[in-house]
């Protein structure tokens, strides 16, 4: 990744979207030569100078202080989600972290004996750039087996945006997709120079046209709870609620717990799955160890 480039297209896609109306400020005239504020008013409302802010944006060579980049975000408007990815893109991580070895995200033996004693809830385990690092048998009759895809493979931002299947299956697909998109950039940003993740956007550019135009926006999201709608090809119409946690000791690693919604027909959906799916029901043999050509990525 390239922190700098990233870090100047998201200060302006995130200055194209407010307007001085929406910051307290007045209007200028019913003519404006750019969308959204200009670079003074932005430097105007976080206190500093507008040199100093239009240096920042082209992406230049400096380091902002905590409290300055607090003022920017306040400026920008920025969520949670946003300030966290502005401040990993001005302060990527040091480069002896960078430098060393990599290594291959692996979910505890305890938490795959964990998602596996789930009877009627899908779960499964998420880790840096939205590796599947577990899943119990209910989450591979809901979505997909990805045990059984090769390694590199499974992924489950990959698997939205270019399985035909999952497009059958998300209701809002292309909202989904986007925010899983959005997810990932905000990784990104946090892991600036991982190789992996580089070729996973690489891949997703080339192969997906809306994964092209949702990466040019540079949003980002951070997944914590909400719906999806799904058309599946076994059930019919569901909808499911989820939560996600944050593993203790594992920060690059997220727990999901999916349920169905309180409607009848998801309840009537989740039952019948539940069903189906209990002929084929237990733990499966771990299959997600990478081949020895894989071991050295991250």
């Amino acid at each position: 990744m390239a922190p700098h480039v990233d870090l100047s297209a998201f200060l302006r896609r995130c200055r194209a979207r407010l307007t001085p109306e929406s910051v307290g400020l007045p209007e200028q005239g019913a003519y404006r030569r750019v969308p959204g504020l200009r670079r003074e008013e932005v430097a105007q409302l976080a206190g500093v100078s507008t040199d100093y802010y239009t240096r920042l944006e082209q992406g230049r060579d400096i380091t902002p202080s905590d409290s300055v980049l607090d003022a920017i975000a306040r400026a920008l408007r920025l969520n949670d989600a946003e300030r966290t990815h502005l401040f990993d893109l001005v302060k990527p991580k040091p480069a002896k972290e960078r430098r060393r070895a990599p290594t291959v995200q692996r979910a505890r033996v305890g938490l795959r004996r964990i998602l596996d004693s789930f009877d009627d809830h899908a779960a499964f385990i998420l880790g840096r750039r939205g590796d599947v690092l577990a899943t119990n048998h209910l989450c591979r009759v809901l979505l997909a087996d990805f045990d059984a895809m090769p390694y590199r493979e499974r992924n489950l931002t990959r698997w939205i945006v270019l399985a035909p299947e999952a497009r059958e299956l998300y209701e809002d697909w292309a909202k989904i997709a986007a925010e899983m998109t959005a997810i990932l950039r905000l990784d990104a940003g946090r892991h600036p120079d991982d190789t992996r993740t580089a070729e996973l956007v690489g891949e997703l550019t080339m192969k997906s046209e809306h994964f092209r135009r949702w990466w040019d926006d540079h949003k980002v999201l951070n997944r914590t709870f909400g719906h999806k709608r799904f058309r599946h090809p076994l059930v019919g119409p569901l909808t499911i609620d989820y939560q996600a946690f944050t593993l203790p000791g594992e920060d690059d690693q997220t727990l999901f717990l999916y349920l169905p919604a309180q409607d009848q027909t998801s309840q009537e959906a989740w039952r019948l799955l539940a069903s189906w799916n209990a002929r084929e029901a237990g733990p499966r043999p771990h299959s997600a160890t990478p081949s020895p050509t894989e071991r050295s990525t991250s």
